[in-house]
């Protein structure tokens, strides 16, 4: 059974840090977390641990939360050197008062950083409805970015999930006049089993260097934006064992993070940027997302009953633990993939249509939406918007795209994740691929094939600013002399506002 004891008292230090006496006058707001007591005023955050032991995490002495606290400072300087700052002493003075950075001895260490305001946290900007397909985009380009840097670790995928089922059945026991029982025991035998399945497939991925040393906490509280950047911050520092873990076990914090507070959306782009930033190194991975993320989920009960027991506050975090832990049975039995592929002219919207589908299909966080224009700027070594030359569209190099974008459909749905391909399919032939994949696969298809009036699609693309799409008009009139063939999808008008063109595409594949 977990044990959870507070071994030492802080209550002087605390009282201390939260009087404005002790910050030049400045009002303080204090933070209460399961492990760690922040003090705000004026223009710094300071940070202490609580004096607790845990399982998993041990802030019994001084000592150790001095540790920790210095090794949270070394984790998290590199990602956003503008927030941390430096450990700063309160000492016990000759007078017997206490001081902050003074010359007596130390009683307590404190993390010093910039603070930032609250309404920057994304889990604040997520909360006014301001994540937008923007920020969610470039969120999951930061966090590849931030897996990419990570250090790689010699530990095996499967061992690390399995430590942590371990320890979430041995907290769960003592958390039974809280959460269901029954509804606890499915979660044990649903993950026992998955994890049985997936253990090769987390030790082929431990050995091609998805295990690192990475954040450890990714969820939409511990990232800021700065300057419009999500950035971030606050890394799991105290323990080693549980900072190291696969790739997409840390996206999947983050990613559940956004599902729980129903952001399926951004939830969708964020994991398509990253798998897109990653090139496509981890969507066979795709196959672990649903076990990762209901593991975090139970986490996060696992949390919310320690918190509201800390903070004395047992029923609200009852309701939430409760929560977390129907998300995480909802997120064992996810739908089984499809394929959908959306072909049109330039400028009838098909990327509007894929990204509004895609959270709606199958799946974890929805189905992974792979276009064609952002495959061939991948292909070239290019950032989206760059304009590529003609040579980037000749007939061989568009099967090269397209290849490469069927090949990755085939990987995803290989690992149970539902996708939605966005193409121009102009050639019969490419249209018969995507139905021939499904079939290949077994899994259901639907074409959707969008038509607009000529003038409609030279205005949209001439109107286009920052899009992975380099058609321009004459592009269209070209396409528009193609013969297409015989046409088998469903054909929706694109003609009118999009969300008429959307309604008509979700009745023919989403009824």
């Amino acid at each position: 059974m977990a044990s959870e004891t507070q071994p030492n008292d802080q209550s002087e230090v605390i009282a201390f840090l939260a009087d404005p006496a002790s910050h030049g006058g400045a009002r303080v707001e204090h933070v209460e977390t399961h492990g760690a007591h922040v003090f705000l005023a004026g223009e710094v955050a300071l940070k202490i641990k609580r004096a607790v032991r845990f399982d998993y995490m041990d802030f019994s002495t001084p000592e150790k939360r001095h540790a920790m606290l210095a090794r949270e400072l070394e984790l998290n300087r590199a990602a956003a050197p503008e927030i941390y700052r430096d450990l700063v002493p309160i000492t016990r003075e000759n007078d017997g008062r206490l001081a902050l950075g003074g010359a007596g001895a130390p009683v307590e260490w404190a993390l010093r950083m910039r603070r930032f305001p609250a309404e920057a946290e994304l889990s604040a900007v997520a909360a006014r409805g301001a994540l937008d397909d923007r920020l969610a985009d470039e969120l999951g380009r930061v966090v590849a970015a931030y897996h990419a840097r990570a250090q790689q670790r010699d530990a095996d995928g499967g061992d690390l999930i399995a430590s942590i089922l371990r320890e979430l059945r041995d907290a769960f026991a003592g958390m039974g006049d809280l959460l269901d029982a029954e509804r606890v025991e499915a979660f044990d035998a649903e993950t026992a089993g998955q994890l049985a399945v997936l253990t090769p497939l987390l030790a082929e991925r431990a050995n091609a260097g998805c295990v690192r040393r990475v954040h450890g906490d990714l969820h939409l509280g511990n990232l800021v934006l700065i300057d419009g950047r999500p950035v971030p911050f606050d890394a799991l520092e105290f323990d080693e064992r549980l900072g190291t873990c696969d790739v997409l076990y840390d996206l999947a914090f983050l990613l559940m993070d956004l599902r729980h507070r129903d952001l399926r959306r951004a939830a969708n782009i964020v994991l398509g940027a990253y798998l897109f930033a990653m090139n496509a190194t981890q969507d066979s991975g795709m196959a672990a997302l649903p076990l990762f993320m209901a593991v975090r989920a139970a986490i996060r009960s696992m949390v919310s009953v320690q918190t509201g027991r800390a903070k004395g506050d047992v029923a609200a975090s009852r309701r939430e633990a409760r929560k977390y832990l129907g998300d995480a049975l909802a997120l064992l039995s996810p739908p089984a993939p499809r394929l959908i592929a959306i072909g049109g002219r330039s400028g009838t919207g098909k990327t509007v249509l894929g990204r509004a589908l895609a959270p709606e299909i199958g799946g974890p966080c929805g189905a992974v939406h792979l276009r064609s224009d952002m495959e061939r700027k991948a292909m070239a070594g290019v950032a989206v918007e760059t304009h590529l030359p003609p040579e980037h569209y000749t007939k061989e190099a568009s099967d090269r795209v397209y290849a490469r974008m069927f090949e990755r459909a085939r990987a995803l749905l290989r690992a149970g994740a539902s996708v939605v391909l966005d193409a121009a399919f102009l050639d019969p032939a490419e249209r018969a691929e995507a139905k021939a994949l499904a079939v290949e696969r077994g899994v259901p298809f639907d074409g959707v094939w969008l038509e607009a009036d000529p003038d409609r699609l030279v205005a949209r693309v001439t109107a286009r600013r920052g899009d992975a799409s380099d058609a321009d008009a004459a592009v269209v009139r070209k396409q528009l002399g193609f013969d297409v063939g015989p046409m088998d999808w469903v054909c929706v008008d694109a003609s009118g506002p999009v969300e008429v063109t959307l309604a008509a595409a979700r009745a023919a594949v989403l009824s």
